[in-house]
C-alpha cells in the first residue's frame, strides 16, 4: 500500500509541475484535475499514521488559531462600538 501512495503522490507532484508550466488552458485544466484526483488517491491509499497526521495537523493548527482569531474579532468589534 505504501509503494501506491508513493506512486500516487509521484503522479500527483508531476502532473501539478506540469499544470503550473503548460501553456494550453484545457491541458492545465485536465493536469490540475489529476493532481486532485491523485492527492485523494494518495490520501487513501497511505498508511493509517500517515492519515492521522493529516488529519492531526490542521485541527491542531485550527484550534490554535481560533482563540487568537476570536480575541481579535472581539478586539474589533469593541473598537467600533466604542466610536
Amino acid at each position: 500500500m505504501f509503494v501506491l501512495s508513493l506512486i500516487a503522490l509521484a503522479i500527483a507532484s508531476i502532473s501539478a509541475f506540469v499544470s503550473l508550466n503548460a501553456k494550453e488552458e484545457v491541458f492545465k485544466v485536465a493536469m490540475a484535475c489529476l493532481a486532485i484526483v491523485s492527492v485523494f488517491l494518495t490520501l487513501i491509499l497511505a498508511p493509517w499514521e500517515i492519515q492521522l497526521i493529516v488529519v492531526a495537523i490542521p485541527l491542531a493548527i485550527a484550534q490554535g488559531a481560533a482563540p487568537k482569531a476570536i480575541a481579535k474579532f472581539n478586539h474589533r468589534s469593541t473598537e467600533k462600538s466604542m466610536n
